[in-house]
């Protein structure tokens, strides 16, 4: 896997990230860091990152359960260390799982083998950050 970032000039704190996979991301920083507020901070794309692998692996795992799963979103919501490095010191998900007789069980099972054993990005933000975790069961 590999990516190239790329400052968009001295006007700002503007970057473009070009993924192996051939996608673009713009990055930006935010106005009192230099930047111009265009796009999400380097650290938001962390944050999304970590969200969309987990995310992932609970549909996945819930659909190779043979479980009735028709949406699946998770809110993130973190905090920050106040001195640089300013990692992650505490991070909640909470996934809202969306489909027909899901078994509350299995669900919560999906979870917690996305962030102890697939979701390599939140395995390694557990290294700075207590990760936690909520969830709601919709029907539907």
């Amino acid at each position: 896997m590999e990516c190239k970032v790329t400052w968009s000039g001295p006007e700002g704190m503007s970057f473009i990230a070009q993924t192996g996979s051939g996608h673009l991301v713009a990055m930006d920083g935010a106005p009192d860091g230099g930047g111009n507020n265009l796009a999400p901070r380097p650290m938001e794309m962390v944050l999304l990152g970590t969200g969309g692998c987990t995310a992932y692996d609970v549909v996945l795992i819930l659909k190779r359960g043979r479980q009735d799963v028709r949406g699946c979103s998770v809110k993130l919501q973190a905090e920050r260390a106040d001195a640089d490095p300013k990692v992650f010191t505490k991070i909640n998900f909470h996934f809202t799982v969306t489909g027909k007789g899901l078994d509350p069980a299995k669900v919560e099972r999906a979870i917690e083998l996305s962030h102890e054993k697939y979701c390599s990005a939140s395995i390694m933000l557990a290294k700075t950050a207590e990760i936690t975790h909520t969830s709601e069961i919709v029907e539907g």
